[in-house]
């Protein structure tokens, strides 16, 4: 049996997208493998090659991501993720923990020393130790705040809205309906799927690369091994490798769950602790000039490039460029992670759940663990913290060491950073079996959770071996860039489904339909399967309009004796018929009827189920009134309908004369002499 054959036959894959992920995965691991120097040489130029050309379009892209904001103070922010009868799966609580877990865990863990206080030693900050302090801060808030979190929440809104709201499947391929429409289901969705799946696996594999190293390290710091070797390294991979693809096989429901939860409330134990023991007003005071500067900062760093600052541009690629590469390759599997739990919740809820909920949590973990490591590293050591940015894996365990119960906050680290391990890699199997699933309602086969623990323990080891930490980001790096534009696509993609939806529930029952009790509803249904051209509007002018505005104004004139005027423009481009009443100190009334023209989808005509729709435009009958406000199809009207039509809205014109109407319509009386 062929390996196509059994993919087809014996899992829940699709044997394209697996076939050509696994080849090219299994080409990277051979030539890290056979030509180890040369593979080394290619990927330094290639991450030069995106450093020096593409930097600008990461900044962009992740600028972009802003309109989430907008998504969420708009009318669209009301949509559910589902039906409106739906409620949330989770807890708000269980939500976050899971969410969060699965998106920043490990990475917190491994930079919440790490990073400010290597920004702090570098060229990057500027100034006294106060000042240098506040920008590291300030740098290390704006890689895991809210630009992070919007890159999940983007890919997750986009798959979340058209899994269960559009009832599509809950797949990458299915954002792209709305610009694919049924070719999401050919080899165009299952090149999305391509990158999505190759994408997420070095993401994964990268943070493999930094759970394993910082593991072996808290292990030789508290003694349990004599060295950080490769071999330990190695170890620790497949140890938390098979405990992840254990939790996987029970279910996402349990295993990442429990998991999740009991890893949130560690890792809050352990801020709290260092928060009391560490230097606790200043870290008081530290929190709240913190988020004031990464709030007032946020818009200036959101857009910069350091084009004018070039001897900061190796820090800017080696930090902020490679943070936006890894949280796009990270995006597909947080993303359909967080997707999968958040059905039944509003999109203005997802949102703030999703961007202000973790990026303030990210804004008390640095502050607190970073503040420290930099006020120990000036108070109480003299520098010696500092001295081993160089071996980030070491710095959390080492700056434990300056607090009390130090073996105790080893050991409850340890088990944080293994729980994140192990929910981080759970998540990705469970998503890695949904992005190249077939058919996204069958169950996976357990061998297949296996199948993916093995590859990406493989490619982990591999690279490590011949490369470390910095031949992982080059690959995220990479593999990212197409991804980046396909997320930008996709948003676009989200905008004019959200869109079609707003239109299809806001839309109302036609005024036509509001009069009609039902008789002849055999000729009204004639009318409504045959599509209108410009004669058939012109005949319902002359015919239909025109005489009752003439009914009308005969009745308001002979008896009322009020100033009607009726006028046609059939020679205009768009032919109207317009029925107004004089006021002398008033604007006038005005009731008008247009014909306009609407462009059809070529869809639509070529589906067979749609005989009806022959042309590629059609024309209504459109009312406009003297106000401006926006008009509404009268085709299916009668003539008493018409007048009927005519009357409410002169009613109204005359209910606004007791009112603010009166002084709004005399202004634009005065406007209109002038």
């Amino acid at each position: 049996m062929s390996l196509f054959h059994f993919l087809r036959n014996r899992s829940s894959f699709n044997p394209f997208v697996v076939s050509v992920t696994l080849s090219f995965v299994l080409l990277v691991i051979g030539i890290a493998l056979l030509i180890p120097q040369q593979a080394e040489t290619v990927l330094n130029a290639a991450k030069t090659g995106i450093f020096k050309n593409f930097s600008w379009f990461y900044i962009l892209a992740f600028s972009a991501f802003f309109f989430l904001l907008a998504l969420s103070v708009s009318s669209f922010g009301n949509i559910k993720l589902g039906s409106n009868e739906e409620e949330p799966e989770f807890s708000f609580w269980s939500w976050l923990a899971m969410l969060f877990a699965a998106g920043m865990g490990v990475g917190l863990m491994f930079f919440g020393v790490a990073e400010p206080l290597t920004h702090y030693l570098s060229p990057i900050t500027e100034g006294g130790s106060g000042a240098r302090q506040q920008d590291a801060l300030l740098h290390t808030l704006f890689h895991w705040g809210v630009h992070a979190w919007s890159v999940y929440a983007a890919m997750a809104l986009a798959l979340a809205y058209f899994a269960f709201r559009y009832k599509l499947p809950l797949s990458l391929r299915s954002c792209f309906y709305p610009l694919l429409k049924e070719k999401i289901d050919g080899k165009a969705g299952d090149i999305i799927d391509i990158l999505a799946l190759v994408a997420t696996l070095f993401g994964i594999i990268t943070t493999l690369g930094f759970g394993a190293t910082q593991l072996g390290a808290g292990l030789a710091q508290i003694g349990w091994i004599s060295e950080n070797t490769f071999s330990v390294q190695t170890v620790v991979i497949f140890a938390v490798m098979g405990l992840a693809v254990a939790s996987a096989a029970s279910g996402i429901g349990k295993g990442v769950k429990i998991l999740s939860e009991m890893n949130l409330t560690l890792a809050f134990v352990l801020m709290v602790f260092v928060l009391a023991t560490g230097p606790t007003l200043h870290l008081l005071s530290a929190f709240n000039d913190n988020l004031g500067t990464y709030l007032s900062n946020l818009v200036q760093l959101s857009f910069k490039t350091y084009s004018y600052e070039q001897n900061h541009t190796e820090w800017f690629g080696g930090w902020t460029i490679l943070y936006w590469a890894w949280w796009c390759s990270w995006a597909p599997f947080v993303g359909l992670f967080i997707a999968r739990i958040s059905r039944g919740r509003t999109i203005r809820e997802f949102i703030f759940g999703v961007l202000a909920v973790p990026s303030l949590f990210c804004v008390i973990w640095f502050t607190i663990f970073g503040d420290t490591a930099i006020w120990i590293n000036d108070h109480v050591v003299a520098g010696a913290l500092g001295a081993l940015t160089g071996t980030p894996e070491k710095l959390l365990f080492r700056f434990l060491e300056y607090l009390p119960l130090p073996t105790l906050t080893g050991l409850v680290s340890l088990m944080v950073i293994a729980l994140f391990f192990i929910t981080s890699a759970d998540s990705g199997i469970y998503v890695l079996n949904n992005i190249a699933s077939r058919d996204k309602s069958l169950i996976a086969p357990r061998w297949q959770a296996v199948m993916w623990g093995l590859l990406m323990s493989a490619a982990a080891i591999v690279l490590l071996r011949f490369g470390g930490l910095p031949t992982l980001q080059t690959m995220t790096l990479i593999v990212a860039l197409p991804f980046a534009l396909l997320m930008l696509i996709m948003c676009f993609s989200l905008w004019r489904g959200l869109n079609a939806d707003h239109k299809y529930f806001t839309t109302a029952v036609t005024p036509s339909s509001v009069y009609w009790s039902g008789d002849n509803w055999q000729d009204r249904l004639e009318r409504m399967l045959n599509q209108t051209q410009e004669q058939d509007i012109l005949k319902f002018l002359k015919t239909t309009a025109l005489p009752a505005m003439r009914e009308l104004g005969e009745e308001l004139s002979d008896k009322y004796s009020l100033s009607v005027n009726i006028q046609t423009h059939f020679d205009r481009e768009e032919p109207a018929v317009e029925f107004t009443i004089h006021k002398e100190s008033l604007r006038d009334f005005m009731y008008g009827i247009k014909t306009i023209k609407r462009e059809v989808s070529e869809q639509l005509i070529k589906d067979g189920h749609l005989p009806h729709i022959r042309h590629n435009v059609t024309y209504e009958p459109y009312t406009y009134f003297f106000d401006g406000r926006s008009g509404y199809d009268v085709q299916y009207m009668n003539r008493r309908e018409l007048i009927a039509d005519i009357l409410k809205q002169y009613e109204r014109y005359l209910n606004l004369l007791t009112d603010v109407g009166q002084e709004l319509m005399s202004h634009q009386q005065t406007e209109l002499a002038e």
